[in-house]
């Protein structure tokens, strides 16, 4: 019999099992099988205030972040907006 051991480490879940996703088309592999999208920005250090942030071409509102799953194999992509004059 075989055991999956969780260990949360700042609100990061890490199990045995890993997750392989695209972000900003770019392959990238996480120590997670699943994350919400603001895990996701800051394990990947992603501070900037505004952000359009889409997973398989769906947009995820900002209120959503907490809740909005990435899963394996899911095409995610961070957008920064940036305003000028």
């Amino acid at each position: 019999m075989s055991r999956l051991v969780l260990i949360c480490v700042n609100s990061v879940i890490i199990c045995g099992e890993k997750m392989n996703i695209t972000l900003n088309n770019n392959p990238e592999k996480f120590d997670t099988a699943k994350c919400t999208v603001n895990e996701l920005l800051r394990m990947k250090n992603f501070t900037f205030k505004m952000l359009i942030v889409k997973i398989n071409g769906k947009l995820v509102k900002k209120e959503d972040y907490v809740t909005a799953m990435i899963s394996e194999g899911d095409d995610v992509n961070v957008l920064h907006l940036i305003s000028g004059g």
